[in-house]
This record gives C-alpha cells, sequence and structure tokens, in this order.
C-alpha cells in the first residue's frame, strides 16, 4: 500500500519545532518532504544537546524523520532563486519567517502564489500575521505562560508550572497539518492554493478547552487543582502501599463501583458524595476519606479490582515503564531505522494508523545539505556545473554534515 499523501511534496523552510512536526507528520503520511537548513549552522534543535548519541542531538532525531536534507543560503540572492525552482514544483510551502525576513527574500505569500497559485503557504508564528505584533519572536515557554496554561498547572499553593514537554509548539504543528490537509482537499474543488495563518497563541487559547468555556462564560478565574480535576471527583493520583495510582471516575455510576471495589460502599450512599456536583463541592471531606483507604491497598490487587468493575485506572509509571509497558509491545509503538551515522535511530511510531495506507517506511533524519545535490539534479533539473558553482561560493552544501 502507498502512502495516503504519496506525490505530494513539501517544502519546508520552518526550524525548531511546530514547523518540523507538521512536516514530519506529512513525511510520516508519505508526502516528499524537502527540508531546507541553513549552511554551516543548521536547525537550531541540532545543537540542542544533551542527550544525544554519537554527538546527533536526540532532540533534532525526534521531529526530522521522513525528510530530505537540503542547505541553501536563502539570505543569496542565488540561494533565493534556488528556493523559488522548487516552490514552483511543490505543493506545500511551511515557513516560521518573521514577516520582515520574508519581505526581504521577497517570499511572503502573494510572491509565491504568483509563483505557483497552486502552493499552499503554511506561516507559523507565536501571534499571527497582520497586526502589530507579527514580528514579535514566539517560544512555547513563553506562550505557556502568556496563556494562562501555567496558571493552572502545579499544585494548589505552589508555583506556576509548564507542561514537560513543549506541547503548544506540537499542537501548533497538529493544527498546521490539519489546515494543510483541509487546503489540498479544497484545492482539488479550486485548483487554487492558500495561506494558512497558524499561531501559536491561537492554538494555546483554544487547547484551553473547558477552561476556556468556564471563564468566558461565568468570568470566574480558573485555579490550579495540581493532579485533581476542577469539574470531577474523584480525578487524581492517589498514594498506595506500594506507589501510586491515577483513578478517573467520570460520572456517578463508576463512583457507585469505584466505592464496592475498594471496600467503602457507604461513601457512594451518603447524599454529599451520591452525585459528581456534590462530590465536586465536598472534595475537602470525601478525599481524605479515599487518600486514607487507597493508602492501605497493594497497587496490583487495586488496579485488577478497579477494572473488573470498570473503572477508568492506570499506575504511575516513569517514561521508560510507558515505553516497556504491555500497550506500548501490543501496539508497536517504538520503531528502530537504520542510520548510518549512529547504527540505528530508534522513534516514536506514527500515531496515524489507517486501514487503506500504511505510514511511509521510516527514514533516520538527515544530515545537513545531505540530500542537496540529489533533489537540484532531480527536482530542477540543475546541471552538475550549476551545483559545483554554488557549493563553492558557499550559497549550498551538498553533503551531509552531521550535527
Amino acid at each position: 500500500m502507498s502512502g495516503a499523501l504519496e506525490g505530494i511534496k513539501v517544502l519546508d523552510l520552518s526550524r525548531v519545532l511546530a514547523g518540523p512536526w507538521a512536516s514530519m507528520t506529512l513525511g510520516d503520511l508519505g508526502a516528499e518532504v524537502w527540508k531546507v537548513e541553513q549552511p554551516g549552522s543548521g536547525d537550531d534543535t541540532r545543537g540542542w544537546a544533551p542527550p544525544s548519541i554519537e554527538e546527533v542531538s536526540t532532540y533534532f532525531l525526534g521531529a526530522n524523520r521522513n525528510k530530505k536534507g537540503l542547505a541553501i543560503d536563502i539570505a543569496t540572492p542565488e540561494g533565493r532563486d534556488v528556493i523559488v525552482e522548487l516552490a514552483k514544483r511543490a505543493d506545500i510551502l511551511i515557513e516560521n519567517f518573521r514577516p520582515a525576513t520574508l519581505r526581504k527574500f521577497r517570499l511572503t505569500y502573494e510572491d509565491l502564489k504568483a509563483i505557483n497559485p497552486r502552493l499552499i503557504v503554511c506561516s507559523i508564528s507565536g501571534y499571527g500575521r497582520g497586526h502589530e505584533l507579527e514580528e514579535r519572536p514566539g517560544y512555547d515557554f513563553i506562550i505557556q505562560a502568556e496563556s494562562g496554561f501555567m496558571a493552572i498547572t502545579g499544585v494548589q499553593d505552589g508555583e506556576p508550572m509548564r507542561l514537560g514537554v513543549a506541547f503548544i509548539d506540537l499542537i501548533s504543528g497538529m493544527n498546521a497539518v490539519q489546515a494543510i490537509l483541509a487546503a489540498l482537499f479544497m484545492r482539488d474543488r479550486t485548483g487554487q492554493g492558500q495561506w494558512l495563518d497558524i499561531s501559536l497563541t491561537d492554538s494555546a487559547l483554544f487547547m484551553l478547552a473547558n477552561v476556556a468555556s468556564g471563564y468566558l462564560n461565568t468570568g470566574k478565574e480558573p485555579a490550579r487543582y495540581g493532579n485533581a480535576h476542577p469539574s470531577i471527583v474523584p480525578y487524581q493520583l492517589f498514594d498506595c502501599a506500594d506507589g501510586r495510582v491515577a483513578v478517573a471516575v467520570g460520572n456517578d455510576e463508576q463512583f457507585r463501583r469505584f466505592c464496592h471495589a475498594i471496600g467503602e460502599a457507604g461513601l457512594a450512599s451518603e447524599v454529599r458524595f451520591a452525585t459528581n456536583r456534590g462530590r465536586t463541592e465536598h472534595r475537602a471531606e470525601l478525599l481524605p476519606l479515599l487518600e486514607e483507604r487507597l493508602r492501605s491497598l497493594p497497587v496490583g490487587s487495586l488496579l485488577a479490582d478497579l477494572r473488573a468493575a470498570g473503572v477508568p485506572a492506570g499506575e504511575l509509571r516513569t517514561v521508560s515503564q510507558a515505553f516497556n509497558s504491555d500497550v506500548a509491545e501490543f501496539r508497536e509503538t517504538v520503531i528502530s531505522v537504520p542510520d548510518s551515522r549512529i547504527g540505528t535511530f530508534r522513534s516514536v511510531r506514527s500515531p496515524l494508523r489507517m486501514s487503506g495506507c500504511e505510514s511511509a517506511l521510516p527514514t533516520s533524519p538527515p544530515g545537513l545539505g545531505e540530500h542537496t545535490e540529489m533533489v537540484l539534479a532531480q527536482e530542477i533539473g540543475m546541471s552538475r556545473d550549476h551545483i559545483a558553482r554554488l557549493k563553492s561560493t558557499g550559497v549550498i552544501v551538498g553533503s551531509a554534515q552531521d550535527g
């Protein structure tokens, strides 16, 4: 079976995470991705280490599989001309430059539309385009602070906390993929490409979800609840005799079964705890009772009893335990990819599993400029002499440089 996006060509001018995450997803789905980097330095994440393997950053490895690597100095007239030739042949272009830089390079959407009317251009930025903040750089950590996410993350009386991964970057990359796929579908009807304006701030505020709805419709400032839930009780971590468990009791029937499973059936019949609203309003009275009971129970038998009763629950795991879990084994989550630099590159399998097509056979992230000569020769018919001249002047890098 061929990939869902086989034949689609992506010109990826982005760097760090949101854009590369989007292009990697498109590559997983079978698109051909040309990752363009600056000669010499390359993507910032090539230098984000430790951890690394054989001097190759694992951060870079995690977001750049299934791509062909080109090193082109876009700031030079010759480099800009190469980008234009690639844009003529691409279906999708992803970028996260500042608008002033795009105007300087003459690579705005209007410039690109004139070059290729069918081109779908996806711009990813911190604050969106078309207003006075469009030039402000966007970083996941800053957006987590500014969007309110840090204010609702962490223990109730403790320090506001960021999530342990750059999830706003990741969500923005996922939003970019959704918009790109919709634009491809629309192009089939209209024959025209379009411009996609994806911002980290928009993604973050949208991801506040129920918290956003609660504030917007009541005016009440959301609070931090640690690992607990503001609207559902019990929905949190509990200490057990030999470990910790996460319990998510989503409705009143589950609470009744939960109480029976832990030997506290009487709690379910108490008026103050019988409904979720009551449990939420009386959480300060209910939770100490549950904590005392669960503290005496071993994790293994508790989970077996809760799962037999149909109550959602799971053991608190480390990252290593998660990747060595039964579900990770059943789903064949970890994939190994041959890599000429480090022997074998291990990665997380794409979560997009489709019955009508397979994910692309994974290839390792490229060295800096690894495929420049091949792509320029095959895609735009550039001669060997022309390639050699561009290499000699530093406009392109044509041999792999690990980083």
